[in-house]
């Protein structure tokens, strides 16, 4: 089994990049996010690659970081998630953003990415939420407020301030990130209002 490449870029293609390893060139079908972060033609390279073998098939998946190699494979564990939906969700989403969608249940942000419908957008945060790989995860404590108002647990003074932040047209990723950081420095019990100020000052830094 192929688990890392490192070799020269002899291509780039629209969904894949051609590896040259000592002469030998390998194919790799990457995110849109992978592939904008190689370097140029006849530059070096490594890529960490899933390697897929059915009977009809042997494909190589590259990625440019562990943390996108281990979303792919949580994601293509969910049904009706396949190879090509979990790349153009990698494409659309980094590991952290898509830590928090799952975490907030937004089936909205998952739902971006290309070929992911309503339905399928909600499976996969229902089937993934307490799943979040490890791998390049957001901090645990922005995590793990995204989870309380995700499932609705949330203070509050929290879930109000945060949902006064996205009223502001910031994202829901945005706001309860800023919120939770202020809540690192200022405790659970701070008031809305001072919760809702510190986090226009997070954002705006």
């Amino acid at each position: 089994m192929i688990g890392r490449l490192k070799g020269l870029v002899d291509a780039i293609g629209d969904d894949f990049a051609l590896i040259d390893v000592n002469g030998v060139c390998y194919q790799a079908y990457c995110s849109s996010r992978t592939l904008q972060s190689l370097p140029g033609t006849g530059e070096a390279v490594r890529l960490e690659i899933e390697m897929i073998v059915r009977e009809d098939l042997i494909r190589l998946y590259g990625f440019a970081t562990e943390a996108e190699k281990v979303w792919f494979n949580t994601l293509t564990d969910v049904q009706g998630v396949g190879a090509r939906v979990a790349l153009a969700i990698l494409s659309t989403l980094t590991p952290s953003e898509l830590s928090s969608a799952i975490a907030l249940q937004d089936k909205a942000m998952v739902g971006r990415a290309s070929g992911v419908g309503p339905k399928l957008a909600q499976r996969i945060v229902t089937e993934l939420k307490g799943k979040v790989p490890s791998a390049g995860a957001i901090d645990a404590g922005v995590l793990g407020l995204q989870s309380a108002l995700g499932e609705g647990l949330a203070a509050g003074n929290i879930a109000d301030a945060v949902s006064a932040l996205t009223n502001l047209g910031y994202s829901s990723q945005q706001a309860s990130g800023a919120i939770a950081r202020v809540v690192k420095t200022e405790g659970e019990d701070a008031p809305t209002e001072k919760l809702i100020r510190l986090g226009l000052r997070e954002l705006s830094s």
